[in-house]
């Protein structure tokens, strides 16, 4: 039987009784659990590294092992795309779940930063290469009526870490150690990708695989020391960082349009908007996340703690706009689309408002959830367009295409709106958090016109 008759049958089963039905109920629970771990190891992490950094002496490579997850990441987007198309998602799935976890060991493990390092590199490559493999199995297992609310599903997943996260971080970094934030996930990662195997094994490799693309790992290598360039840069200061930034730029611009499909960067009709609309309505959501904390504390003296329910006021409100996009929308996916974005420019206006000392913060914060409720409504409705404008034969490729979009267009945000900042903030607090914020707001303006060239038939 080839791929594409199981795809069928599978189809055909239970198609309206929902992603925890019988047939589902494994692997949406096995994909929802993996996202959730990594999701709550990237949230431990940030709050777990200033101790790491500390006790093992590494704050020169503190940027570093942030941005090397990144950097690796995008070499494991690229081959599990093509791993995915060619051989199924089964091959990507164990090897982004070794790799994940045997990065965890290493870091948890490691006597020196370097060691953590060469963990943290290696965990970022499993957890690049599993996202796109998930992409895949969502296509081929579940009808497409089902596919907004197992992307729903995936939203929760990111949303519980980001509430809780940080709090549990911090208590096993005070009475456990930091080590424990990288070795306890593992337990848990490999019962959940377990959960996975009857779904993969009724995924047999394509009948006809499509054409190897020559060159392409080299672009993603090229773009990945892109990235990390781009985190050493934003530590150094004078003609160390613009010369560091520089080729970082160049090599995230060359060698990243050669990995996402023709016309991403021209805005062409379709597809190629699609997956555009990933990266800049991503760009705009974080790029504006990173400084908002500092915001709310610099200029309206908010405790560290009200600065963080502040800020989970945008992840609530991703969750229920990803919610009501997979369960009670009654609008076409593209008029979604359009509704997100418009959402989010409105949102990040008023939470970028805050900046201004007459602005009451109970406003910004209020714009903050908006944004997360635009966020919510597009990021999903972008996976679920995605795989329904893809064919079998390159829905891992489509899928690997979304998540580095998303993850080159959000590196490049953060470094130029870093950048700016610092180079403002001998000037002024509000001037440098207003011209971030108008970053932002143009790209969640331009969200806006890329969602309406996301219907090819017009």
């Amino acid at each position: 039987m080839n791929v594409s008759t199981r795809d069928a049958d599978l189809h055909e089963r239970d198609g309206t009784g929902g992603i925890l039905s019988a047939p589902y109920r494994a692997a949406t629970m096995g994909m929802v659990a993996l996202i959730s771990l990594i999701a709550f190891e990237a949230l431990a992490v940030t709050t777990a590294m200033p101790t790491v950094a500390r006790e093992l002496d590494g704050v020169k490579l503190y940027a570093l092992a942030f941005g090397g997850v990144l950097a690796t990441s995008i070499i494991g987007m690229t081959l599990s795309g093509r791993w995915s198309d060619g051989r199924g998602p089964a091959p990507a799935i164990w090897t982004g779940l070794a790799g994940f976890v045997a990065g965890l060991l290493i870091a948890g493990l490691a006597p020196t930063m370097p060691v953590l390092l060469l963990g943290r590199l290696v965990q970022g490559f499993g957890a690049g290469c599993l996202f796109p493999a998930l992409y895949v199995i969502v296509g081929r297992l579940y009808p497409e009526s089902m596919r907004p609310k197992v992307f729903a599903s995936f939203s929760a997943g990111w949303v519980i870490p980001a509430l809780i996260g940080p709090a549990i971080s911090g208590a096993i970094v005070e009475h456990a150690g930091w080590r424990w934030v990288f070795l306890a996930v593992p337990v848990l990662a490999v019962p959940a990708a377990i959960a996975l195997r009857g779904a993969l094994r009724m995924m047999e490799r394509p009948a006809s695989p499509p054409p190897v693309q020559p060159g392409r790992m080299r672009h993603a290598v090229g773009a990945s020391l892109g990235a990390c360039l781009l985190f050493v840069a934003g530590q150094e200061h004078g003609w160390l960082a613009a010369a560091l930034f520089l080729p970082a730029i160049a090599l995230l611009v060359g060698c990243g349009r050669q990995l996402l499909p023709r016309g991403t960067l021209s805005l062409a009709r379709g597809l190629p908007s699609v997956i555009a609309l990933r990266g800049v309505a991503a760009s705009a959501f974080f790029g504006t996340e990173a400084f908002l904390p500092l915001m709310f504390s610099h200029e309206h003296d908010m405790s560290p703690l009200g600065s963080g329910l502040a800020i989970s006021g945008g992840a609530l409100g991703w969750f229920c706009g990803s919610w009501y996009q997979g369960h009670y929308a009654t609008i076409s996916r593209q008029a979604l689309l359009r509704r997100g974005t418009a959402t989010m420019l409105a949102g990040t206006i008023l939470a970028a408002l805050g900046t201004f000392h007459g602005m009451p913060v109970a406003a910004s914060i209020a714009g903050w959830a908006f944004t997360g409720l635009g966020m919510g409504m597009a990021y999903a409705t972008v996976s679920v367009v995605t795989l329904s404008m893809s064919s079998t034969q390159d829905q891992g490729t489509n899928s690997s295409a979304l998540q580095l979009c998303e993850s080159l267009m959000v590196a490049a945000t953060l470094a130029i709106g870093g950048s700016l900042f610092a180079a403002l903030l001998t000037v002024s607090y509000p001037l440098a958090f207003a011209a971030n914020f108008a970053i932002t707001t143009a790209l969640a303006a331009l969200g806006i016109i890329v969602a309406r060239r996301t219907d090819a038939t017009r």
